[in-house]
């Protein structure tokens, strides 16, 4: 176990994920975290939805973009041919490499990768996102990443908070979405309304 970091485990109806998360963050330094160094509700909403529908990832290939500590990376292995979990940040996906080994999958690639550089990363079935659409700035290379994928037929499905000021990006996305819903999760202190967008190209 990496020094800084700890087990956790999170459980679906017919499944038990373990994963390493960083040990808590002290109150103080809590604004200056980083974005990738918790597990977020819109991941959580994403592995409710796969459990439910797992067609989306039985014996596909897997690109998960802007993983952070990989949790619907860890839950798709054991149903999926092939993962591909990747980040930005170097020390995101050492963890998740420590949760791929302490869960013996064999299938994961945990790659330093990031969607500006999408040409260069996997064609595959299924590309999972979950709250990625946090920063405007990143939109319009965010799209264009999504649009690329749609045009190779991958199926994208997006999971995203209710956030006012995504509403625009979720605009662009809407005349590809096959399949659309609500998951509400609820953690310890906190209820959040996570939308689930299932986008393909409708073609081929």
């Amino acid at each position: 176990m990496s020094s800084g970091a700890a087990l956790q485990s999170f459980f679906f109806r017919h499944q038990q994920v373990q994963l390493f998360v960083p040990d808590r963050v002290p109150s103080s330094q809590i604004l200056h975290s980083p974005y990738w160094a918790k597990v977020w509700p819109a991941a959580l909403g994403l592995c409710y939805f796969l459990q439910e529908n797992l067609s989306y990832i039985h014996q596909k290939k897997i690109l998960e973009i802007a993983a952070g500590l990989g949790l619907p990376s860890i839950f798709a292995a054991p149903h999926a041919a092939q993962v591909f979990c990747t980040d930005i940040e170097p020390a995101a996906i050492d963890l998740v490499q420590q949760s791929v080994l302490f869960n013996k999958l064999s299938n994961v690639d945990c790659v330093v990768a990031d969607w500006n550089n999408f040409r260069q990363m996997e064609i595959v079935d299924t590309i999972l996102l979950s709250d990625v659409n946090y920063e405007p700035r990143a939109f319009e290379q965010l799209i264009t990443a999504i649009k690329f994928y749609l045009q190779k037929h991958c199926t994208v499905i997006l999971s995203t908070p209710q956030r006012l000021m995504a509403k625009p990006f979720v605009e662009q996305l809407l005349p590809f979405c096959r399949k659309q819903e609500e998951v509400i999760v609820k953690e310890r202190k906190s209820t959040t309304a996570v939308s689930i967008f299932v986008l393909s190209s409708g073609i081929g």
